[in-house]
């Protein structure tokens, strides 16, 4: 009598376990919502990010940087910056764009940021545009290696 219940009760249990994984991976297509809901809808920013296409002198290949640091620490030279997020400038980008006077965008502030040894960074300041886009530089990456050089230069622009 015992083995006859066990049995049952083994039965039912398979029976009903059976009934239940058939169902489980054929919901209908119509048991999702997929409507949009109303009263909801996207906010917020985020702060524009870039990567840094550099140019190798040697072989005339790119390679991609997501970090000045990276940038500086192959002594690139020749870089664009390619916006890969972000909708709004941080505080920091407006204060770089602003300290530019129009001399410069944001992009061409990033590019400027990623490369050592050229340009506003080797050169002496001679213009007022040069200036502010020093300022801007100097702004947008204070901790740049090259920095000094470019202090001193806008400096001696400056007196």
């Amino acid at each position: 009598m015992r083995r006859t219940t066990a049995l049952c009760v083994v039965l039912a249990a398979a029976i009903a376990l059976g009934g239940c994984t058939t169902s489980v991976g054929t919901e209908p297509e119509d048991a999702f919502d997929e409507a949009p809901t109303t009263g909801v809808s996207a906010s917020g920013t985020s702060p524009i990010v870039f990567a840094f296409v550099c140019a190798d002198g040697e072989t005339g290949r790119t390679e991609t940087y997501t970090t000045y640091s990276a940038a500086w620490r192959d002594d690139r030279t020749d870089c664009r910056a390619e916006r890969i997020t972000g909708t709004e400038m941080s505080s920091q980008q407006r204060a770089a764009v602003d300290a530019a006077g129009g001399d410069a965008t944001l992009e061409e502030l990033a590019a400027g940021c990623a490369v050592r040894g050229t340009g506003p960074w080797a050169g002496a300041v001679r213009t007022a545009a040069g200036a502010h886009v020093a300022v801007g530089l100097l702004d947008y990456c204070p901790g740049h290696p090259d920095g000094d050089r470019l202090r001193h230069a806008l400096a001696a622009w400056r007196s």
